[in-house]
């Protein structure tokens, strides 16, 4: 039998079947078929609960009229089959039920493509849509004390220190023509509400306005902290109270070296939102690290544990002979000795309380490592008058005591040792972050496997190859020295805080989990250089200035500080080096053509 033979025998077969059958079979395929295009379990429904817990639809319109054609195809099909002979002799009957069948296919098709489309569109509308709600702030910029909120993460911020075209703004916003007429005010609500990037600031209004308008800007996001009034203080121009320097910071002054403050976040920290202020002249280092906190609060936030808390001081002890030396140290580690000293290293202070005494021997020579606990203060000055007051009690009980110096460094400070690593100094912390992997992709502009794999080479392998003490990091001390420099810390004492092991792991679910462990972050918020006016300042903007409510409490947010803006550096760093931008941004954003004389 030939193809046009069988072609023919088809035709007398369907020819065969009764009408009704056909139009009953045809009704009951297209049931099923809108029951399954319908059903919540599948196609748009299903791929769109990714895109957030709890995400539904929000246009009640759409959800009943799925409810509509769900009943109503159904209802015209069994309607058409019980008078079907009826409706097929009338031909004004079939082309009325057609008509109804087409606008209930056609709505079928629509569900059925809208299956097809991709999720980050759907939640680049859903925020397109939410932005386009935000208004300008009040032209003061004053807003009153509220309460603590978490800030959410800047959905578009173009992050200044990446490779040229690697990020996309979601749509461009049309400014206004006389944009520079604006008040200074009117140009930071725009900033505020994410109309104007802060980072064209410089191009749109020259550096110096720029600073004015950024100003007012930070301003207006701190006051929702309850940090209002923070940046009164920290100078924009050429200004320093040398009454306030004289007899407490520098002496033979001649003048003073201005430092740029860049601010980084907000970063989601232990559950508040916190602004971090860095000076450096490191071009690139504050775009980097502020890249690194967009990461994090896009994540899970940073967590931050305070370990340990103590700072210390260790003199050194002679005696005659080592057995003496010997005789001396098993005194101090019996528990009623400790309590004799404890008592009169507390009589020198009002806030100061000796937690140990441990002694080691070397020869003849005793180093006494007092560990106190020094409230906000850094406490160098509080120990060492404390540690004065054990060595005079030490003298009475050992007549042949001599003390050599006051410190014997082992305590130590301002030098790389391996007692702070082990052992710890001022604030021991440990901190640590989630970033889903389509946040490492998106922001940081790697992978998970690759940036974990950098870490590992570089920071654990490359720095134990140098015989690294307390180096297995990216760049730490790079964070910690611009943030001492804005609150007042000693720089010098950047050595040991910044005793760093960055450690990086892929999760069970491929996202990226980091973690920083900084033994010996020693940072206070009274006395030395936090009295300065602009650095003082800084310390306001972190919500840590002063003597806390309960003491110690600001100096350990500091130190949270500290290391969050570590992790923020060392995750933004690996990124770079992880995709290979680290020169191509340098180049980009750090490098200025010479100036013609």
């Amino acid at each position: 039998m030939t193809i046009g033979q069988k072609l023919d025998a088809f035709i007398e077969f369907f020819d065969s079947i009764p009408s009704v059958k056909i139009v009953i079979f045809t009704a009951l395929i297209t049931v099923v078929f809108s029951q399954v295009l319908l059903n919540p379990k599948h196609g748009y429904s299903q791929k769109n609960d990714k895109l957030s817990k709890g995400s539904k639809p929000k246009n009640n319109f759409l959800i009943f009229l799925d409810y509509v054609v769900a009943v109503g195809f159904p209802v015209s099909i069994f309607a058409f089959i019980s008078n079907a002979s009826e409706y097929l002799a009338s031909t004004t009957s079939l082309l009325k039920f057609f008509a109804v069948w087409s606008m209930f296919l056609f709505y079928f098709s629509s569900c059925f493509f809208m299956s097809f489309l991709d999720t980050e569109d759907l939640k680049f509308l859903e925020n397109l849509k939410k932005s386009r709600k935000i208004a300008p702030r009040a032209k003061t910029l004053n807003t009153p004390k509220e309460r603590k909120s978490v800030h959410p993460p800047a959905k578009d911020i173009h992050p200044v220190c990446g490779v040229k075209g690697d990020s996309k703004p979601s749509q461009p916003v049309q400014l206004p023509d006389d944009i520079k007429s604006l008040s200074d005010e009117k140009v930071a609500s725009l900033v505020v509400a994410n109309k104007i990037k802060d980072h064209t600031l410089e191009k749109l209004f020259g550096p110096f306005r720029a600073v004015d308008i950024r100003r007012l800007a930070f301003e207006s996001k701190l006051s929702t902290l309850g940090h209002s009034g923070a940046l009164e203080e920290l100078p924009s121009g050429p200004s320093l109270d040398y009454g306030r320097v004289f007899g407490a910071n520098c002496e033979i002054v001649v003048g003073y070296v201005p430092l740029p403050v860049g601010v980084c976040g907000p970063i989601t920290l232990n559950g508040e939102s916190v602004y971090i202020p860095m000076a450096t002249t490191e071009g690139c280092l504050v775009a980097s690290t502020n890249r690194g906190c967009k990461a994090i609060s896009a994540g899970s936030g940073a967590t931050s544990v305070i370990l340990r808390d103590g700072i210390t001081r260790a003199p050194c002890l002679r005696m005659n002979s080592a057995k003496e030396a010997a005789d001396l140290k098993l005194w101090c580690e019996e528990p009623e000795n400790f309590m004799v000293l404890k008592e009169a290293f507390e009589s020198t202070t009002s806030f100061g309380k000796l937690l140990s005494a441990e002694p080691t021997v070397s020869g003849k020579n005793v180093y006494l490592r007092l560990r106190c606990f020094s409230g906000d203060a850094m406490g160098m000055n509080m120990i060492s008058k404390g540690s004065l007051a054990v060595v005079q009690v030490l003298r009475d009980l050992f007549p042949t005591l001599t003390l050599v110096a006051l410190s014997g460094n082992m305590c130590t400070d301002k030098k790389a040792a391996a007692t702070n690593w082990i052992e710890g100094r001022g604030k021991s912390v440990v901190i640590e972050a989630t970033i889903p992997k389509d946040v490492v992709k998106k922001i940081l502009k790697t992978d998970v496997k690759t940036i974990v794999s950098t870490n590992l080479q570089k920071n654990l392998i490359g720095s134990a190859m140098a015989g690294a003490l307390g180096g297995f990091n990216a760049h730490a001390a790079n964070n910690v020295t611009a943030i001492f420099l804005a609150t007042g810390q000693d720089p010098a004492q950047n050595v040991e805080s910044s005793n760093c092991i960055t450690l990086l792991e892929e999760t069970d679910e491929g996202d990226l989990w980091i973690c920083c462990t900084m033994p010996s972050i020693e940072v206070g918020t009274v006395g030395g250089g936090t009295g300065l006016p602009a650095q003082s300042a800084c310390l306001k903007m972190i919500g840590c200035k002063g003597g806390g409510e309960t003491p110690g409490a600001n100096a350990k947010q500091l130190a949270h500080v500290v290391a969050a803006g570590t992790m923020a550096g060392e995750l933004s760093l690996l990124a770079a080096l992880a995709s290979n931008t680290l020169v191509s941004a340098h180049m980009q954003h750090n490098r200025k053509p010479a100036q013609k004389k």
